[in-house]
């Protein structure tokens, strides 16, 4: 089994709403499942224009809400470099998929993170993580749950996927 860790980056529009929430939701879920040393986990976004900025007071709260914190990241855009050095680029939209394929080929797997919610209906519109951004707490909250039950599928695929043992430390 390969023990290299497994790099993930979350990429939302402007790395300060959704992909910080996957970003941080992931980091948390790992740490439940005891496997933060089997995963690299990170976030950005196809444009710059909130580049080392805090992520949204909005998300910022939905996570605090559970206990945790994302204020530790700061926001960047993403580059033709991280497809080469990630495994998966989690794209929060089709759009965002879209601009991330105008960065070139590499050897990152892209995926959209609706692909792992188990509520998500058949409608194409449905595959699109709603943006929250200036929408209110309540937007935040839905934006969120969607988030957190989508990496939760995605973390049981990737155990699977990759043989992962979980060492829980609870």
């Amino acid at each position: 089994m390969n023990k290299s860790p497994i790099r993930i980056l979350f990429v939302c529009l402007g790395n300060i709403c959704r992909s910080p929430l996957g970003e941080g939701i992931f980091k948390q879920l790992i740490r439940e499942q005891g496997l933060e040393d089997r995963f690299v986990v990170d976030s950005a976004g196809t444009a710059g224009y909130h580049t080392g900025s805090l992520p949204d007071p909005g998300s910022r709260r939905a996570a605090q809400r559970r206990g945790y914190s994302i204020d530790d990241q700061r926001a960047r855009q993403i580059s033709s470099k991280d497809l080469e050095e990630f495994d998966y680029v989690i794209a929060m939209d089709r759009s965002n998929r879209r601009n991330i394929e105008r960065l070139g080929k590499g050897t990152a797997k892209l995926l959209l993170l609706r692909e792992f919610d188990p509520e998500l209906r058949t409608e194409e519109s449905d595959f699109d993580v709603p943006d929250p951004w200036s929408l209110g707490d309540d937007a935040f909250e839905e934006t969120y749950m969607i988030i957190e039950r989508s990496c939760r599928k995605l973390l049981h695929m990737l155990i699977d996927r990759h043989g992962l043992r979980i060492d829980r430390q609870n």
